[in-house]
């Protein structure tokens, strides 16, 4: 990365245009993030909202990549997560269908109408999810206002569920300015706008914990501080081990397998051409943070239908462990370190793990790779085009996947870590709002934004560099 050359490069009028026009949206898309649905009395909503993302880990993720939309109760509340879904699912779609494979390898026109299509899939996917949050939300009102009577009419429905919709499609849209300006890939760098807007929140939780004097002050040279020595431990460890884990995730980020393809000599006429070596990187962590995403997703299954029998009858044992064992633990609904409390962390990662396979086996079609490597007189030395080479790469793919799930499921499962050592030293969990996915997604998204950001730099500076 020339940090010289990108600097360099803001002397160019278009390029600082395109990062104005970046800068510019993200102002917009964070105002956004605090203009409030009109649904009834927007503080009875809000608390219900906080309730709903500190009694499920699903909440939280959300609110985490709506850069507090759910927390703040806003238009954009529902965020991106239609989008992200209906992408998926036109990847999975691509790889079933036939057709729509064809269609994908057609190049970018093939592209250009899945990406259509992705985006109008969208809209319905916002709207049953806007519908979802407004019951859910309800629910969760009436749950906690036994003493007033909270009902919508279908004008309140109406309404709130349009204002989120549009909240949806207008950050689909914001992102895909972004990606327009070519700097980094605009539904990245939203989230990644989104995660980063959450650390003052960190950083005040732990300022107010560090200076909370409960358990005892620290004295320097016999002056008191106003601060908690144990709690002054445990901020040190975690700035430690946070610059431990941001250089573990570059590593993991940026690891990958390199295979090199060999390409046979062909004469044709007078000429010749092929004989040369390529390479053919294969990433540690193919599937990226999707698998987390879908492990979040299944896991907040059984404790919303436990939520849904306890309403109905409240003396349930069902619904009472549906959500005791299928709730994640955090600070906020901390009622002591049980064997329980390991249920939900364990299927976490077993379920991290597992999608971690299931999607790379998705995304990468070894069969398709080996036919076009053996189309194209491509072989790897010493292995057999065809049948041969499948194998070669699923036998890569599953070591890679092997070592890939089991990082990336230790990432997902660092908040509770942290939990569970806080709880030992401190008697309670600090419950960080930033998680380990969330550092995963900062640090890919930084990484490839740089990249793009350094590429257009040396195309604007190229100028300089002739003779």
């Amino acid at each position: 990365m020339n940090f010289k050359t990108i600097f360099k490069s803001f002397k160019n009028k278009e390029m600082r245009k395109r990062i104005f026009a970046v800068v510019g949206i993200l102002i917009v898309y964070r105002i956004l993030a605090h203009v409030p649905v009109p649904l009834g009395d927007a503080t009875t909503f809000k608390q219900a909202v906080d309730n709903l993302i500190r009694s499920t880990d699903l909440g939280g993720f959300l609110n985490l990549i709506s850069g507090g939309g759910l927390t703040n109760f806003s238009i954009i509340l529902v965020g991106l997560s239609p989008y992200i879904t209906a992408s998926i699912v036109m990847q999975l779609l691509t790889k079933a269908i036939p057709r729509m494979e064809e269609l994908n390898n057609d190049g970018e026109t093939g592209r250009r109408k899945i990406a259509q299509w992705t985006r109008v899939l969208t809209v319905p996917l916002a709207i049953m999810q806007s519908f979802a949050y407004v019951y859910i939300l309800f629910q969760q009102v009436v749950a906690t206002n036994t003493s007033t009577t909270i009902t919508l009419s279908n004008y309140d429905w109406a309404v709130a569920v349009t204002a989120m919709t549009a909240g949806s499609i207008l950050l689909m849209w914001l992102g895909e300015l972004i990606t327009e300006q070519g700097i980094g890939n605009g539904i990245s760098t939203v989230i990644f706008c989104s995660i980063i807007s959450g650390l003052p929140t960190t950083l005040s939780s732990l300022g107010a914990q560090l200076f909370n004097t409960s358990y005892g002050e620290l004295e320097i040279f016999g002056l008191k501080t106003g601060m908690n020595p144990t709690m002054l431990g445990v901020v040190a460890a975690l700035l430690v081990g946070l610059i431990i884990v941001l250089y573990f995730l570059v590593k993991i980020n940026e690891a990958q397998r390199i295979i090199t393809i060999n390409y046979a000599k062909r004469v044709h006429g007078n000429s010749a051409y092929g004989g040369i070596k390529s390479i053919m990187p294969i990433k540690l962590i193919a599937a990226g943070v999707v698998p987390v995403i879908f492990a979040v997703a299944f896991l907040s299954v059984p404790s919303f239908i436990g939520q849904l029998i306890q309403r109905n009858d409240p003396n349930s044992q069902i619904a009472s462990n549906l959500i005791t064992w299928f709730s994640a633990p955090n600070a906020n609904t901390y009622t002591g370190l049980t064997a329980e409390s390991f249920i939900y962390p364990i299927l976490y990662f077993i379920l991290v793990v597992m999608f971690t396979y299931f999607y790379t086996g998705i995304i990468f079609n070894s069969q398709e790779i080996a036919e076009n490597l053996q189309k194209q007189g491509g072989f790897i030395e010493g292995v057999r085009p065809g049948r041969e080479t499948e194998k070669y790469f699923n036998r890569t793919v599953n070591r890679l996947n092997l070592f890939g799930s089991l990082a990336l499921g230790l990432i997902a499962m660092l908040p509770y870590i942290t939990d569970y050592i806080c709880i030992v030293t401190l008697g309670y969990p600090l419950g960080l709002s930033i998680s380990g996915t969330g550092l995963l997604i900062i640090v890919t998204v930084a990484i490839e934004n740089l990249r793009q950001i350094n590429s257009r730099a040396l195309m604007v500076t190229y100028d300089d560099y002739q003779e």
